[in-house]
């Protein structure tokens, strides 16, 4: 399916399609005219205590599984969100999900999990065997 993910400081290419950034914040230092995505969703970013509690800022940094329980128990407010970026990849639509320059390891971020997400709900909207036709309900 054609989702991707990256940093949204990472080089801008073609095939990454429609860039979406999904961080809580918006990068800082970065003017409008620069900014290289094609829209931002903020409610798709962890919350702003969980990416404390995550990074360790004012203690000791929760582990990944409880990021990823809290992470993905966020996001059930998100559905509406989640299904129509299901839908879009779907219909063979491809989308780079975007995180933070700072977030290095994309195997322990935000950015892999809504990837899961998306594509679990898009793989139930294309029918078995029917290669990359959306389901006819």
């Amino acid at each position: 399916m054609p989702l991707k993910t990256k940093r949204w400081s990472d080089p801008v290419k073609k095939s990454d399609g429609f860039r979406l950034l999904i961080c809580q914040s918006r990068p800082r230092a970065v003017a409008k005219d620069k900014e290289n995505w094609d829209q931002w969703y903020p409610e798709l970013g962890p919350s702003k205590e969980l990416h404390a509690a995550f990074y360790a800022k004012g203690g000791t940094p929760i582990p990944w599984e409880e990021f990823r329980q809290r992470y993905l128990e966020e996001m059930k407010a998100q559905e509406e969100l989640i299904d129509g970026l299901a839908d879009l990849v779907a219909e063979g639509k491809t989308i780079t999900l975007l995180c933070s320059s700072a977030c290095a390891k994309a195997n322990q971020c935000h950015r892999s999990l809504l990837k899961e997400l998306v594509e679990e709900r898009a793989a139930k909207k294309v029918m078995p065997g029917a290669a990359g036709q959306p389901a006819t309900v």
